[in-house]
């Protein structure tokens, strides 16, 4: 039987079906959101993870209207158990390809003031919890020889800065586990990717920090594009994602075209 033009309308609308799974670790509003938005139109099940699971509904919702695959979990990150499963709940449902750890966990402090339970905190969030995710999957993708790795980082992986003891300690340590990710898993299939977010991303959290900082006439100031769109993001891993295995890129700076460096 011939489609109707709506139908033939909705047919061609509808993302493209992939045999393969993308686990979204840290989904949170902004950045995993778009992450997941972007896999999903891509065709791929979407796997997304963060504290609150329940938080993940409108989205899921979103992805699934749109005719996408998508599932929400609560997941704790920095507890091997519930990474473990998260992985092998992804892998059942198709085969893990891609893996994206996005946990976010920024603070600042001055020095005197950092408790002891604030930097182990922060240590567990944004490095103990990308060795978790990056081991788990790697588990699942090495017996195909193929996969990728990405891990979300800042540009305190860099350089320290003032109040920034927990935080850039927590993101020297990723990317000192992706790089040694890379070097260890590169050669067997898998591609390991550090992206380096050099610039403030549009999101409520940094609007509120810029008013906070300096009135609310600095926002009317910001140039179009000043702040990073986490759909900017998205397509940066997209890239990464797509990229031929005779030539991987490890690390990967993004910036708009205004900020200084």
């Amino acid at each position: 039987m011939a489609m109707t033009e709506s139908q033939a309308v909705q047919h061609s609308a509808s993302p493209p079906h992939r045999n393969a799974t993308v686990a979204v670790v840290g989904a949170g509003d902004y950045i995993g959101a778009a992450i997941a938005r972007k896999f999903a139109a891509e065709g791929y099940a979407v796997f997304m993870g963060r504290r609150r699971g329940e938080k993940l509904a409108a989205l899921q919702a979103e992805i699934e209207a749109a005719g996408g695959r998508a599932f929400a979990r609560s997941l704790d990150a920095r507890k091997e158990e519930e990474v473990e499963a998260f992985m092998r709940d992804a892998e059942a449902e198709a085969p893990l390809e891609v893996a994206i750890f996005n946990v976010g966990a920024n603070v600042n402090f001055p020095l005197l003031e950092t408790t002891s339970r604030v930097f182990r905190k922060v240590w567990e969030m944004a490095c103990y919890a990308g060795f978790l995710t990056g081991r788990e999957a790697a588990r699942h993708m090495l017996p195909r020889g193929r996969g990728s790795i990405f891990f979300t980082g800042a540009t305190a992986a860099l350089r320290g800065g003032v109040g920034y003891a927990a935080f850039a300690s927590a993101k020297f340590g990723l990317r000192a586990v992706a790089q040694a990710a890379a070097r260890e898993l590169g050669p067997r299939g898998i591609h390991v990717a550090h992206l380096i977010i050099d610039a403030g991303v549009d999101t409520a959290w940094v609007r509120e920090r810029i008013r906070e900082r300096e009135g609310d006439e600095a926002l009317s100031r910001l140039k179009p594009d000043q702040l990073m769109r986490p759909e900017a993001v998205a397509e940066a891993y997209w890239q990464l994602h797509q990229q031929p295995r005779d030539a991987w890129t490890f690390e990967m700076e993004i910036r708009p075209y205004c900020e200084p460096w």
